[in-house]
């Protein structure tokens, strides 16, 4: 369970050895929420206007709970985290060797083809069911296919002299994706393409929001496994840039694409979702409470077959960052990067 507190005055504190929550109402009275037990509680995020005691802070570190701070659209700007490294140092060490050689190239283009593949297998399922759309979601198809083939036959020693060509054919499948997306929701949900900070619809608004709650997610899950979240294959090794979890993220971010889309293609979302900016739109409180509560249901409660075992998408992640580390320093004899999803 994670707790997602983005209420303007709402305190987080520990009572009997729990989280409580507490929000001071307008009439001055006091609102509780029911406690959360810390050993059920996975992560604490927080927004704007929000504090909590020094208490909950140490016993969020006692149960391995990280405290997540982050901005109005969903980015994270800061975590609170025990200050255990969380493996052996030598994952570090070969994660470094590997974005210097073959190995790095291989794992780049693993997660790179398997995100162009959910994203393919997201376009044929919505081809299922809307028949009437056949012949521009083919063409979609087609393009993006031809695109993984050009990925997908690629060859480098490193990284490095592929990047921009990796990046070019990864933006233009993007491009196609979210034009199909766009294309096939009701008319008043359409958007021009991806944007972000700020958004400039509320598409964009949705998505970059739930990104934002997948960043952290997967940066955990590569600290918990032992690998460095700053030494990235792909992304550029740019100041204070998080250029792992980029990398380790493409293949998850279809977890996100598919809450976002479900709310818009089922027409829960409104004008009482988004609040105007000066050059766009942000999630206000209902549209962070919409999308939080959608997110934590599909990430935690609705398993998917993974690797031969029912797994719920937070448990995938984990699992998929712990055979990567494994990778790194050989423990699995032989191991090749596996696709995300089975």
């Amino acid at each position: 369970m994670q707790l997602h507190i983005n209420t303007y005055g709402t305190y987080l504190h520990v009572r009997e050895e729990m989280f409580e929550i507490r929000r001071r109402l307008e009439d001055g009275s006091v609102e509780k929420k029911p406690f959360s037990a810390a050993a059920k509680v996975t992560s604490i995020v927080m927004t704007t206007g929000a504090s909590l005691s020094t208490d909950a802070i140490q016993l969020a570190m006692r149960h391995n709970v990280d405290i997540v701070f982050i901005e109005h659209d969903g980015t994270p700007i800061g975590r609170v985290w025990h200050s255990k490294l969380g493996s052996t140092t030598k994952i570090r060490k070969m994660q470094l060797e590997a974005s210097l050689s073959e190995v790095g190239v291989t794992w780049v283009k693993s997660w790179l083809l398997q995100k162009l593949d959910n994203q393919l297998n997201f376009i044929k399922d919505l081809k299922k069911h809307r028949p009437q759309h056949a012949d521009f979601l083919n063409d979609k198809i087609s393009r993006i296919e031809a695109l993984y083939v050009s990925i997908n036959t690629l060859e480098a020693k490193q990284v490095g002299t592929i990047a921009d060509t990796l990046r070019g054919l990864e933006g233009t499948a993007g491009r196609l994706y979210f034009e199909t997306l766009s294309y096939v929701l009701p008319p008043d949900y359409r958007f021009a393409g991806r944007s972000n900070r700020p958004a400039l619809d509320a598409f964009n608004a949705f998505l970059n929001y739930a990104y934002g709650i997948l960043y952290s997610k997967i940066e955990k899950a590569l600290i918990i496994a032992g690998v460095d979240p700053y030494l990235g294959f792909l992304h550029r090794d740019d100041y204070n840039q998080l250029s792992m979890v980029f990398d380790f993220i493409e293949p998850y971010r279809i977890y996100a694409d598919e809450i976002v889309f479900r709310l818009f293609s089922a027409k829960k979302v409104n004008k009482a979702h988004t609040s105007p900016l000066a050059a766009g739109v942000t999630l206000n409180a209902d549209g962070k409470a919409l999308l939080v509560g959608a997110f934590n249901e599909f990430m935690d409660n609705d398993p998917i077959r993974h690797r031969g075992r029912n797994l719920v998408r937070s448990h995938v992640i984990q699992l998929d960052a712990h055979q990567f580390a494994n990778a790194l320093i050989a423990k699995e004899q032989g191991a090749e990067p596996e696709r995300a999803n089975e």
